[in-house]
C-alpha cells in the first residue's frame, strides 16, 4: 500500500513538475519572442491617424495607430518607408518619410511633417483628419545602423532632413550597449524652422558628453548664439569628430529633391569616392563610418560649386 501511494505521489510530482516547466517554457517564449512587424516591403497597408498636434503654422506630428497596442512598426534604424496620398488634383502621390519614432514605441507610429503651400504630399496631410488612414509601404533603403559600427557620428541636416538624423541619434543614445558619440549640426532658414528642437535639446540634456547639436541659421533672430549662414568647413571641423587612422571616410553626395520635384541644385551634381555607401533616402546622404547628410533646402551646403571645395577643406 505504501509502495503504492509513494508511486502515485511521485506520478504526480512529475506531472506537476512537466507542467511548469511547460508554462515556464511558454512564458518564455511569450516575453521573448519577436513582434511581427506590419511594414510590408510590397505592399501598401493603410493605418488610422489617431492623433494630430499643430506644432506651427504648417508642421504638425502624427500619430497612427498599429493593429494592437503591443504591435511594433518594424522599421529598421537607418531606413525609411513610403507615404501614399492624393494631391490638390486627386492623382496619387508617393513620398518617403522617416518616423521620429523607434520600434521600442510599441502600438504606434509618428511622423512629424513640414507642409509645404504647393507640396503634393503636403496636400495629403493638411487635409488629414483624426480617423482617416495613410497608406504606407516599407522599409524601404540599404542602409540599416548597427550599434558601435564606429566610434562617434559626425551629420549635417538641412529642414526637414533631421527626421532621419533624429531616428538614428535617439536610437543610438537609448540603446545602454551602444558608445558611439554623435555630434550633429543643423541647418534652417529660421528659428521657427527648426523642427524636433525640443526633443534634439533632451537628447543632449540626457546625454551630455554623448550628444551634441549645433543650430545654423540663415536668417537668425536678435541675440542668436548659434551658427549664421550656410554650414562652413570651420563649422564641420568644430563640432564634427575629426576624421582618424582607424575611421574610414567615404563620401558620396546627392542634392535632395523637394516636394516640387526641383532638385537643390541645377543638375544632378554629386561627389563620389570609392566604397560609398548609398543614400540613406531620397532626400538623405550617407558619409560611411563618419558623416551623415541629409537636406532639403539649399540652407545647408550650397551645391553650386562648394560642396567639392567644402568636403575637400575638411580633409574628407
Amino acid at each position: 500500500m505504501d509502495a503504492l501511494q509513494s508511486r502515485r505521489i511521485e506520478a504526480i510530482s512529475i506531472a506537476v513538475a512537466v507542467v511548469a516547466i511547460g508554462a515556464g517554457t511558454a512564458y518564455y517564449l511569450y516575453i521573448t519572442r519577436k513582434p511581427k512587424p506590419c511594414l510590408d516591403p510590397d505592399n501598401f497597408k493603410e493605418f488610422k491617424l489617431v492623433k494630430r498636434t499643430q506644432l506651427s503654422h504648417n508642421v504638425a506630428k502624427f500619430r497612427f495607430e498599429l493593429p494592437t497596442p503591443d504591435s511594433v512598426l518594424g522599421l529598421p534604424i537607418g531606413q525609411h518607408m513610403s507615404c501614399r496620398g492624393k494631391d490638390s488634383v486627386g492623382e496619387d502621390v508617393v513620398k518617403p518619410y522617416t518616423p521620429t519614432t523607434l520600434d521600442s514605441d510599441v502600438g504606434y507610429f509618428e511622423l512629424v511633417i513640414k507642409m509645404y503651400p504647393q507640396g503634393r504630399m503636403s496636400h495629403h496631410f493638411r487635409e488629414l483628419q483624426e480617423g482617416d488612414y495613410l497608406a504606407v509601404k516599407g522599409p524601404k533603403g540599404r542602409f540599416k545602423y548597427q550599434p558601435n559600427q564606429v566610434k562617434a557620428f559626425g551629420m549635417l541636416a538641412g529642414g526637414t532632413g533631421i527626421t532621419p538624423m533624429f531616428q538614428v541619434a535617439r536610437a543610438i543614445m537609448e540603446n545602454s550597449k551602444d558608445k558611439t558619440n554623435v555630434s550633429l549640426i543643423y541647418a534652417n532658414v529660421t528659428f521657427e524652422d527648426i523642427l524636433l528642437k525640443e526633443e534634439l535639446d533632451n537628447l543632449a540634456k540626457s546625454f551630455p558628453g554623448r550628444f551634441k547639436v549645433y543650430y545654423v541659421l540663415n536668417q537668425p533672430p536678435e541675440g542668436w548664439d548659434g551658427g549664421v549662414g550656410y554650414v562652413t568647413a570651420d563649422m564641420i571641423k568644430e563640432h564634427c569628430p575629426p576624421p582618424t587612422a582607424d575611421v574610414q571616410v567615404d563620401v558620396e553626395v546627392w542634392p535632395s529633391t523637394n516636394e516640387q520635384g526641383h532638385g537643390s541644385s541645377p543638375g544632378r551634381s554629386w561627389i563620389h569616392s570609392p566604397n560609398a555607401v548609398p543614400v540613406l533616402t531620397e532626400a538623405c546622404c550617407w558619409r560611411s563610418a563618419f558623416l551623415l547628410v541629409t537636406h532639403t533646402t539649399e540652407q545647408l551646403i550650397d551645391y553650386q560649386g562648394e560642396t567639392q571645395r567644402l568636403i575637400s577643406s575638411v580633409g574628407i
